[in-house]
């Protein structure tokens, strides 16, 4: 019984103490609330999962188009003007990736600096807030601009070669 006390208090000591700490270590992150994999993204470009609400219901993204562009015998034509609208998309993203990274360094900086007031934090989240907006509809308004470059069979080949649908499959489309 003795043994079973000592095995059951070691246990819930050492679940209580990962429950206590899921973000040890972030705590050395330059930006606290990004990680390097995210400040990385953001200063490429990279969608980050921004638009999955597009991605995922049968609007691709440029980026995965050119990557697939063999195999969805994508015609010269549109070749080139889905590497427009990529190379648009990113010359857009990447102010608004450094103008998000900024706001959080700087929201960062006030509480590292004990430096935050409500007023100061309400008008940092709410710019950062804007800023994510901005974002996200950068990256999802390429997806709709893309799906309009491709046939309806290199639609549904585009989802069975991501792994989003069987062959067959057809996906919603809604225009406006």
């Amino acid at each position: 019984m003795r043994l079973f006390l000592a095995a059951a208090a070691l246990i819930l000591t050492t679940v209580t103490g990962f429950a206590q700490t899921p973000y040890a270590g972030m705590q050395t992150r330059p930006i606290k609330a990004l990680s390097e994999q995210q400040v990385a993204d953001l200063q490429v470009g990279r969608g980050m999962g921004l638009a999955l609400a597009a991605e995922l219901n049968g609007y691709p993204g440029p980026s995965h188009v050119l990557e697939l562009a063999d195999k969805l015998s994508l015609s010269a034509e549109q070749r080139d003007a889905v590497q427009r609208l990529f190379n648009t998309m990113k010359q857009e993203s990447l102010p608004i990736g450094a103008k998000l990274i900024t706001q959080e360094t700087e929201l960062d900086g006030q509480f590292a600096g004990r430096t935050i007031t409500p007023a100061s934090l309400k008008s940092a989240t709410a710019a950062i807030a804007v800023t994510q907006g901005e974002l996200r509809e950068t990256h999802l308004k390429y997806h709709l601009s893309t799906l309009m470059l491709l046939s309806e069979s290199q639609r549904r080949q585009y989802s069975e070669l991501r792994g989003y649908g069987a062959p067959g499959v057809e996906h919603r489309h809604h225009h406006n």
